[in-house]
């Protein structure tokens, strides 16, 4: 599942659910409660391809829904670098390296603080 479709199946099912009136209603709410402008609600809720979601929205998303997608992708991206970076403690280092900076920079989690 892409981050996009969950944050509006979450946005949609839990956090601004059809029991809250209209659809507006529902995206003022969900604007609110995720502190997203109205116009970004409005873009995840209908899944504008344009959108991306930064993994601390899925983290904000998650703890409101109650889903768990987002630190089973934390984790999954986590996963991912501790192996790309297994590589570079071996003796082919220097090739593998170039490799390491392309999969965090695939992964968009180069910013991200190593504590």
């Amino acid at each position: 599942m892409l981050a996009v479709q969950f944050c509006q199946n979450a946005l949609q099912e839990r956090i601004a659910p059809p029991s809250f009136g209209s659809v507006k209603q529902r995206q003022v709410r969900a604007s609110r409660l995720t502190g997203w402008s109205f116009n970004r609600v409005r873009d995840v809720w209908y899944a504008d391809p344009r959108v991306s979601i930064k993994a601390e929205e899925l983290v904000r998303v998650e703890a409101l829904s109650g889903l768990d997608y987002a630190r089973r992708e934390v984790r999954t991206n986590d996963d991912i670098i501790a192996r790309a970076e297994a590589l570079l403690d071996g003796p082919h280092a220097d090739f593998f390296g170039p490799w390491v900076a392309a999969i965090r920079q695939a992964l968009s989690l180069s910013d991200r603080s190593r504590t």
